[in-house]
């Protein structure tokens, strides 16, 4: 369009200079992008409703190097809240304006950045013909990045440059200033609606995530009674508590990993291969309904999978994230509602051996380094003692009952054997 007017793009450090000519061309484009957009929408059945100005002021970037580009120092988010509280869709441009009124160009990935900064959404959506980040070595798309765990290692990689990086730490610094709810997914435009309605989403997901703290040691945790309750936590059987207690006390006679986040809303344990195995197990995993929300289990699962490339663990068939552990896996094998699942393990004899290992004998040939079976075993013994209890107070209650109706009996009986003249005696006597 540009060319076609006559006017040559021109360049400096990255940045387009604008003149007046090249501003009325822009805007006027962008204008005219905005209607249609518009109108396509209410087409659709949408309603949607056009702001082209007053919602971001700016001063000049650099007036005497780049001309007309402005530099957004302020967000004006009420016409955007006005907008969506009488039901439309605000449809804007990247433009912003002096307080002298002057329009001036602005990034408009840097505009979604600063209107995201003031209104403080749990999600933020670029839409990208690219669909997403990919990976250079692998060419596969990247679809989660959780930037307080993997960001510096990230940033060391060959083919983290140009606008890969700077994409990559826009949303670093994007998402520093939001929530740590919040996130920013990169998709192409046919994925919106599998982004926005679905768990699946699409694309790249861009995520602070949490940094995964690893523990070797039972004497590493400042607080031990949290560590007890996270273990506790959503645990069926009126003896948890001490079944746990026992359980720590295991661990402080045993190697061991602990993975968890900083409040322990994720916690796994990880017991490393030994005795001449090579396949470490997942004795305990527990996520707070919070933290599967935040997707810190997958953060806490890719720290494992680091560390033991060859890892299982059994999972009830019941379980509500039974699909999420499917996900992580690369085989499983159900039995008696149980599921044993393990990743990392490409030898045919080990899968074998695994899987005729659990067919006979089910989460108990982890025996007591699995801390679900021991709180199992722990509920279901509370279970049998309630019942057993209940019956006794059944045998009690029915043996009283008994011996009530014995009683009654003999009376009635008593009374039918009574002599006539005892009981004519007494009616005649009171007249």
């Amino acid at each position: 369009m540009l060319e076609a007017a006559g006017v040559e793009p021109q360049f400096e450090d990255g940045i387009r200079v604008t003149d007046g000519k090249t501003l009325n061309l822009a805007r006027n484009l962008f204008l005219e992008e905005n209607l249609k957009l518009v109108e396509a929408l209410e087409d659709l059945g949408v309603r949607a409703r056009p702001i082209t100005t007053g919602v971001f002021s700016a001063d000049y970037l650099d007036k005497e190097k780049y001309n007309l580009v402005g530099k957004i120092k302020k967000v004006d988010k009420r016409p955007i809240e006005a907008s969506i509280q009488a039901g439309c869709l605000p449809i804007l441009p990247s433009m912003a304006e002096t307080m002298e009124g002057q329009v001036l160009n602005v990034n408009a990935d840097v505009a979604a950045g600063e209107l995201a900064r003031a209104l403080q959404p749990l999600k933020i959506v670029y839409l990208s013909e690219k669909g997403g980040l990919f990976n250079g070595d692998t060419n596969e798309k990247i679809s989660a990045i959780n930037l307080d765990e993997e960001y510096d290692d990230l940033m060391k990689l060959w083919w983290v440059r140009h606008g890969t990086r700077l994409k990559i730490k826009e949303m670093r610094d994007l998402l520093q200033d939001l929530p740590r709810s919040s996130s920013v997914a990169i998709i192409h435009p046919a994925d919106l609606q599998k982004e926005l309605f679905t768990d699946s989403g699409a694309g790249t997901l861009i995520r602070r995530g949490n940094k995964v703290h690893v523990n070797t040691q039972i004497s590493q945790f400042e607080d031990l009674q949290a560590l007890k309750d996270v273990l506790v936590r959503d645990r069926e059987g009126l003896d948890a508590k001490a079944v746990v207690d026992r359980y720590i006390e295991s661990l402080e006679e045993r190697e061991f990993k602990a993975f968890f986040d900083e409040g322990m809303s994720a916690l796994a344990i990880v017991l490393p291969p030994h005795d001449g195995a090579s396949i470490a197990q997942l004795a305990t995993f527990s996520v707070s309904k919070a933290a599967w929300l935040a997707n810190l289990s997958d953060n806490i699962m890719t720290s494992i999978k680091k560390e033991f490339p060859k890892l299982m663990w059994t999972v009830k068939q019941d379980d509500e994230n039974l699909t999420w552990f499917f996900d992580k896996a690369d085989g499983s094998l159900c039995r008696h509602g149980e599921v044993l699942f393990w990743t990392g393990i490409e030898s045919g004899d080990e899968v074998k051996e695994l899987m005729v290992e659990f067919g006979r004998h089910g989460r108990q040939m982890f025996g007591d380094n699995n801390l679900e079976s021991r709180l199992n075993r722990a509920a279901r013994a509370a279970l049998d003692q309630s019942a057993r209890a209940q019956q006794a107070r059944a045998y009690s209650t029915s043996s009283r009952q008994a011996s009530r109706t014995n009683v009654l009996q003999r009376q009635i009986q008593a009374r039918r054997i009574a002599p006539a003249s005892s009981r004519k005696y007494a009616t005649t006597t009171n007249p």
